[in-house]
């Protein structure tokens, strides 16, 4: 059985990326005109959980689905996971998923300090945050993790990689929504931004058909 190994060299995804980029481009234009200001505020008014009156159980979940998508645990997560794609696919595959997972948290940071945007005050945050608001670090994390993962994993698997894929950028957003540390069109902007990271991960682990043969699993 071989994965990667025995396609066509990928062409690069040039449509795809410059239309993922300018969905991105649109919006962040959007975002700092305050555009979305109005639409942000009654999205994040629903969603924001309070102390006063959420379930503290609820409260507690999404703050431990927002632990693990940022800081350390976001970054064993990316290691254990370049070792199993290592396994799957060989060097090349897990040097995708960690570069890509890099140099979209560097682009992430970046972008934060040239917009500057103020995070939500429509509650106190119910988690701790130290940057600007957009576009969301998390989100930007999820899209490009488990969006890259789910093209690297083995064909009989797919599906259930693209299912933890949708699932884990969803929960991540809505985790930071609640919170009340990030507005809807963060969630989105960080989600274009690991997606377009994601798909240049992809291609490059396919390139020149490089990977090697996926063992027997």
């Amino acid at each position: 059985m071989t994965f990667l190994s025995d396609r066509p060299a990928s062409p690069f995804p040039a449509r795809a990326l410059l239309i993922i980029l300018l969905l991105f481009a649109v919006l962040s234009g959007v975002v700092m005109a305050g555009f979305a200001d109005g639409l942000d505020r009654r999205i994040g008014g629903a969603l924001a959980l309070s102390v006063d009156t959420s379930p503290h159980w609820l409260i507690t979940a999404m703050q431990w689905i927002s632990f693990i998508g940022g800081g350390t645990p976001r970054w064993i997560i990316v290691i254990l996971l370049c070792g199993l794609v290592w396994r799957w696919c060989g060097p090349r595959c897990a040097t995708a998923l960690a570069g890509a997972s890099l140099l979209s948290n560097l682009a992430s940071s970046l972008l934060k300090i040239a917009f500057g945007r103020a995070r939500p005050d429509l509650i106190e945050h119910l988690d701790h945050v130290s940057s600007a608001s957009y576009p969301s670090g998390h989100a930007t994390n999820a899209a490009v993790v488990y969006l890259l993962l789910a093209w690297l994993t083995p064909p009989r698997w797919r599906p259930l990689a693209w299912a933890l894929a949708a699932t884990m950028v969803v929960l991540n957003g809505f985790s930071r929504m609640t919170l009340g540390v990030h507005w809807a069109s963060d969630i989105v902007g960080g989600t274009l931004l690991g997606a377009a990271f994601a798909l240049l991960g992809a291609w490059w682990a396919g390139a020149r058909n490089a990977s090697p043969p996926l063992k027997n699993l």
